[in-house]
């Protein structure tokens, strides 16, 4: 298990995400949590690397402005979405969109790209995890009962591979924890390049 030095900046996960959360603890981080609210909507044209990785960095630049006299921060910040058919899928609007989604993803290998933020008080680190995700075909059925459970509603894609879209993933290519909201190793290894007290 790793842990920050006292020595070493503080760590500022800009997310309110309790998976992120999870995930960081798991990794032996100490953070404290300051939750960026941003518009989340894509520009026109932007591809989702570009997406992902531009709505990490501006959560992470919203709480560097609002902890300005601390200098000494690090914040993190991350942003996660799927991808199919070249559609960016966020978190779905209502029930009815989560089943949307969740029919566009049946039987078929998506992508799931997390993007993340790193920034000092004088760096500004930006990188993508890509992973491939592949789904079992769904009946109307299963997808409803799903949704009914609430699981999907604030999920990227409409579901979490950490719960009981479980039993429908046979596969996926890439880092795990990248689907679940935050490739550990990736986040590591920025967090290193600005800081070498910090865990890698």
């Amino acid at each position: 298990m790793q842990s920050v030095s006292t020595s070493a900046p503080q760590l500022v996960l800009a997310s309110a995400s309790p998976r992120r959360r999870e995930l960081l603890t798991q990794a032996g981080y100490t953070f404290r949590v300051e939750a960026a609210d941003i518009p989340e909507d894509p520009l026109p044209g932007e591809d989702p690397i570009a997406y992902v990785t531009r709505l990490a960095r501006e959560k992470a630049e919203a709480i560097r402005s609002r902890l300005a006299s601390e200098n000494t921060a690090i914040i993190l910040g991350a942003d996660t979405t799927v991808v199919v058919d070249r559609q960016i899928l966020g978190k779905p609007a209502s029930a009815e969109d989560a089943a949307r989604m969740l029919r566009l993803l049946s039987g078929r290998t998506h992508q799931v790209i997390t993007g993340v933020a790193a920034l000092s008080a004088t760096q500004t680190l930006t990188a993508a995890e890509i992973t491939a995700v592949q789904f079992f075909s769904l009946s109307e059925a299963e997808i409803a009962d799903y949704v009914s459970t609430g699981e999907p509603i604030d999920k990227a894609g409409a579901y979490a591979i950490q719960g009981r879209a479980a039993c429908w993933i046979p596969a996926i290519h890439g880092c795990y924890f990248n689907v679940v909201g935050l490739p550990l190793a990736l986040v590591s290894t920025l967090l290193a390049a600005l800081s070498p007290d910090q865990p890698a």
